[in-house]
């Protein structure tokens, strides 16, 4: 017998409002792609500092609580929890849970608090992320400016080092508050936002950057992957063609999966993130 028309239509909704499972969010990044000819200058630009040794930097940190009031809830995060979220990048990009030592690291320089809705609420590429980051942002091109906001539909989102010489106002990182250390998102709040965030910051696609293909996402060390994942699904192989070998990298920090899949930066995405430093933010 055939289903009802208005319940299947229900049923279909259900699923598809509870894909993200976290707090009305629409995906976990809303970090925007290059265009193929930006891709295609980028992978040049960077390629003359491919295998050049960088020592390990030190980055300082620029934290901006934007919020509605006083309180976590309206988005004014604590001295204690931004020191958290500074502790969880040193032990990410050090390979502290697994994979490789990226050789990145990362001081707190400062932290500033403003109050204003309109920012609390920003868009991505909004007039709203384009004043407060305006007014706010600290440093040069190897400063990281965090800007905690709701975050509307993601999570997070961030600018890539190929951008800042065009748009150095815009340049950092965004993050829902709620997903730092000790948030209340039960798969979204152990700090990977920020690992993910800070891994575009430094050069990285996504690991499902182009899908099944021969470039993927520009690094060697990542399986080919169709699409990204969810949850956490050890073991799914989304490219099966002899020509993209290897299970899904779902446990990489630049794949889509819950904070708790997460363990590792390849050494492969390491020499991406060192040649893009020393090309774009030396």
């Amino acid at each position: 017998m055939k289903r009802p028309l208005t319940l299947t239509l229900s049923l279909l909704l259900s699923f598809a409002l509870s894909l993200p499972a976290f707090a009305g969010k629409n995906t976990r990044c809303g970090t925007k792609s290059l265009s193929a000819d930006e891709e295609a200058a980028f992978e040049i630009e960077i390629q003359g500092n491919s295998g050049r040794t960088l020592p390990a930097v030190v980055i300082p940190v620029w934290v901006h609580v934007i919020n509605i009031g006083p309180g976590f809830d309206n988005g004014d995060v604590s001295d204690k929890l931004i020191r958290d979220q500074i502790r969880v990048l040193n032990e990410t990009f050090a390979g502290e849970r697994g994979g490789a030592d990226t050789g990145f690291g990362f001081d707190l320089a400062g932290i500033d608090r403003t109050t204003n809705t309109d920012w609390f609420f920003m868009g991505y590429n909004s007039q709203a992320e384009n004043r407060a980051k305006s007014a706010l942002r600290r440093g040069d091109a190897g400063t990281l400016n965090i800007y905690t906001v709701d975050g509307g539909l993601y999570l997070g989102w961030a600018t890539f080092p190929k951008n800042y010489k065009s748009q150095s106002s815009s340049d950092g990182v965004v993050i829902d508050f709620r997903s730092m250390p000790g948030g209340p998102y039960e798969r979204f709040s152990l700090g990977f936002t920020a690992t993910h965030e800070v891994g575009h910051w430094l050069g990285l696609y996504h690991t499902f950057q182009n899908g099944c293909s021969t470039g993927g996402d520009y690094v060697a060390d990542t399986p080919a992957e169709r699409y990204p994942a969810r949850g956490c699904p050890i073991g799914i192989d989304t490219c099966t063609s002899a020509k993209y070998p290897g299970i899904d990298p779902v446990e990489n920090y630049m794949d889509y999966s819950d904070d708790p899949c997460y363990n590792q930066f390849t050494e492969d995405q390491t020499s991406r993130m060192q040649a893009a430093w020393m090309t774009y933010r030396e």
